[in-house]
C-alpha cells in the first residue's frame, strides 16, 4: 500500500518538474520579446524620454525610505503589519510632540546631576586634592574631573 503512494508521489513530482520547465521557457521567451520591444523603442527619438523615465524610476526606488517593513514596539515586540506600524509611529510622535519624551530625559539628567553633587556619594574634597589638581594645571587651563582640558 505504501509503495503505491510512493509511485503516485513520484509521478506527480515528474509532472511538476516538466510543467515548471515549460513555464520557465515561456517566461524567458516573453521577457526577451519585451526587452526587444523596449530596445526598439529606445532607439527612436522618443526613446530618450523613456531612458530618463527609467532612470528616474530606478533612482526613486533606491531612495524610497518612506516604506518601513517592520519596527519594534516599546516592549521589544516586532511589528510588521502596516496598521500596527502606523499606530506605533502615531503614538511615538504624539508623545514626542507633547513633550513627554523631553520630560523623561530631563528627569533622568536631573537625577544624574543630583547624584554627582551628593557629598555622601562623592565624599569631601580635601586640601591635598585641591593642591594636586592645581599643580597638574598649566597656566590658565583648567581640567574637568575626567582629566580632560575644558577647551577640548
Amino acid at each position: 500500500m505504501n509503495s503505491g503512494e510512493d509511485e503516485e508521489r513520484e509521478i506527480r513530482r515528474v509532472r511538476y518538474k516538466a510543467a515548471k520547465k515549460v513555464a520557465n521557457k515561456v517566461v524567458a521567451v516573453t521577457k526577451s520579446m519585451d526587452f526587444d520591444r523596449l530596445y526598439h523603442r529606445l532607439e527612436t527619438k522618443e526613446g530618450d524620454k523613456e531612458i530618463f523615465k527609467l532612470a528616474r524610476a530606478r533612482e526613486r526606488k533606491t531612495r524610497d525610505l518612506g516604506v518601513v517593513k517592520c519596527i519594534k514596539y516599546e516592549n521589544g515586540k516586532v511589528l510588521s503589519d502596516d496598521a500596527e506600524i502606523k499606530e506605533r509611529w502615531k503614538r511615538y510622535f504624539s508623545k514626542l510632540l507633547n513633550g513627554e519624551v523631553m520630560e523623561e530625559s530631563r528627569s533622568r539628567s536631573r537625577e544624574c546631576s543630583e547624584r554627582q553633587l551628593d557629598p555622601r556619594i562623592c565624599g569631601h574634597i580635601t586640601m591635598d586634592e585641591i593642591k594636586g589638581a592645581l599643580k597638574k594645571m598649566t597656566y590658565g587651563k583648567a581640567e574637568d574631573p575626567d582629566q580632560i582640558l575644558v577647551e577640548v
